[in-house]
């Protein structure tokens, strides 16, 4: 197989394993066929060796899932793992006083990746999860990554379609220049019900020992359970705590 047919193979492989979501945690041979645009022969020939690499599983009814293999593997990103564990105190300490959803999450090209998340049976409701991504534009820890993130990031997210999740969801950009503006400003941001109407967070930057921001950690919180600037110094507390384990010895 030459080098260009391997890199094909590889690239539909990861096509099959894209097609899994929250809401597609499970899917047949001819379901993952249809997701990915592959032929059912290609489809059942790769969905073959990623079962036999451990990669996807199959239930007693045929279908498939992802494989515990893939999430071991996933588990040793060095941008995900050595932060999770360097942050994880410092997020249970905000999460011991606020007793609701305290996030951390990274930017990964145009969308924020939550690596890690804390929350109590009684937290107000979130869309965030895990290993998910989310555009970076409507929540507060979006805001800080994007506040930090390169010009030419920015902008590229600034000239994409902004998608709207309320009615209070900022999707001008001139207006959202001005926000990020302000998040650098203040070294922290907020999203006031602009992902749902009943939350609201917090969020702060997490640096690197050169200074770079690497994170960001939030709080979401039932909006009108507390304010941003009651929330903030918590917040900004636990996000220095981390930046400190980081090597950083930057106040932000």
């Amino acid at each position: 197989m030459t080098r260009s047919a391997h890199g094909l193979a590889i690239r539909r492989a990861t096509r099959l394993l894209e097609a899994f979501g929250p809401d597609r945690r499970t899917m047949t041979l001819t379901q993952l066929a249809h997701r990915t645009g592959l032929p059912l022969t290609t489809a059942h020939r790769l969905a073959g060796v990623l079962t036999e690499c451990g990669l996807l599983e199959r239930d007693d009814a045929g279908a498939y899932h992802v494989g515990l293999r893939l999430w071991e593997i996933a588990a040793l990103a060095p941008r995900g793992l050595g932060l999770r564990e360097v942050a994880l105190p410092f997020m249970e300490d905000l999460y011991a006083v606020t007793q609701e959803n305290v996030q951390l999450g990274i930017r990964d090209g145009l969308e924020s990746v939550f690596v890690e998340r804390l929350a109590g049976r009684l937290a107000v409701p979130v869309l965030t999860r895990v290993g998910g991504r989310f555009p970076l534009h409507p929540t507060a820890l979006g805001r800080v990554l994007l506040a930090y993130a390169p010009p030419d990031v920015q902008e590229a997210v600034l000239a994409r379609p902004l998608a709207s999740f309320t009615p209070r969801t900022v999707t001008d950009p001139r207006a959202l220049r001005k926000i990020l503006a302000e998040v650098r400003s203040l070294g922290w941001a907020v999203n006031d019900r602009q992902v749902t109407m009943d939350s609201l967070s917090v969020a702060a930057p997490v640096r690197a020992g050169d200074g770079s921001v690497v994170a960001a950690v939030s709080v979401v919180v039932s909006a009108g359970s507390a304010t941003a600037n009651a929330l903030a110094p918590m917040v900004r507390a636990a996000a220095r705590g981390i930046s400190r384990s980081l090597g950083s010895d930057t106040s932000d």
